[in-house]
């Protein structure tokens, strides 16, 4: 059986995590627990999701000319990703990501660097890419008119589009109409549209341990999620994003592809690291099998 191929436009970052107790207040100096670094970025993190569940994963990014480009195009190689499309910008730096853990639960800041230089016309070099692709993944850590580039070149040629809007911002009605499916968590659905009403049959909300909701037939479905202990949440969201694009590129109906990215979203958040948690095919298939018989 020929794999999904799946394209994925976005970042690339190296993820800087303090581990800590609790988040400090304003002006708040604390002693933290650990640190890691440990690659990440939307979009990296999204391809490596993929691709260690089965899939041909290309990636189309940037990465700075510094030291962090060098070790992160390197990791990605390691998990199986495809980095043709991931070139160095030079005398920029590699996007960060500082991430502090606390309490169960993650704060991030970005800072793009590298990834402001995914343009519509260093995109437009890796078009082959895309029109060769069974789905194309994007979020929103890379310029928005890359974004609006990607979605109108993929409604050109029939390919779909999955956005994940995040970080959140507003959207407007022609990028909207032109995405396949748009992956915002509750409050992110609110963020990116002053008309979601108008958008429903396209939103795939996710609601953390509750699962996920979507439209079928002007319905609502809820998708139950399956309750962990998290070690670390930091990747969740992409590893759904990663494990839903994958169930839709082999054409598994709706409902199926959601179980599917619930289960592997679950499973990533019992290690560390964003990247470090992402499961395999087998693993996800013998949890839906292991919930299954246990219900």
């Amino acid at each position: 059986m020929q794999k999904p191929k799946v394209t994925v436009i976005g970042s690339i970052n190296m993820d800087m995590v303090t581990a800590t107790s609790r988040i400090p207040g304003k002006g708040e100096t604390l002693i933290g627990d650990g640190f890691n670094m440990v690659p990440g970025g939307k979009g990296a993190n999204q391809a490596v999701a993929a691709a260690h569940l089965g899939a041909d994963v290309n990636l189309i990014g940037r990465v700075g000319d510094d030291p962090f480009g060098d070790i992160l195009r390197e990791q990605l190689i390691k998990e199986g990703v495809i980095v043709t499309g991931v070139e160095p910008v030079t005398d920029e730096s590699s996007g960060v990501a500082t991430i502090l853990l606390a309490e169960q639960d993650n704060r991030i800041m970005v800072t793009p660097g590298a990834n402001n230089h995914v343009t519509p016309e260093y995109v437009a070099r890796y078009r082959s890419i895309i029109k060769q692709s069974d789905i194309v993944l994007l979020q929103l850590e890379i310029p928005l008119q890359t974004i609006e580039y990607v979605t109108g070149y993929c409604n050109q040629e029939g390919i779909p589009v999955i956005l994940n809007p995040a970080p959140a911002q507003l959207l407007s009605d022609s990028l909207l109409d032109m995405v396949t499916f748009v992956t915002p968590n509750e409050t992110e659905a609110l963020e990116i549209t002053q008309n979601i009403t108008g958008y429903e049959d396209k939103m795939i909300v996710t609601l953390g341990e509750a699962g996920v909701r979507y439209k079928l037939d002007q319905k609502e479905v809820i998708v139950p999620g399956f309750p962990v202990s998290p070690v670390d949440t930091t990747g969740a969201g992409d590893t759904f994003n990663g494990a839903l694009a994958v169930a839709l590129a082999k054409r598994e109906e709706m409902e199926q592809a959601i179980r599917y990215a619930n289960a592997a979203a679950a499973l990533s958040v019992l290690h560390f690291g964003a990247q470090g948690g992402m499961p395999d095919a087998a693993s996800v298939e013998n949890f839906l099998l292991e919930r299954k018989q246990a219900e």
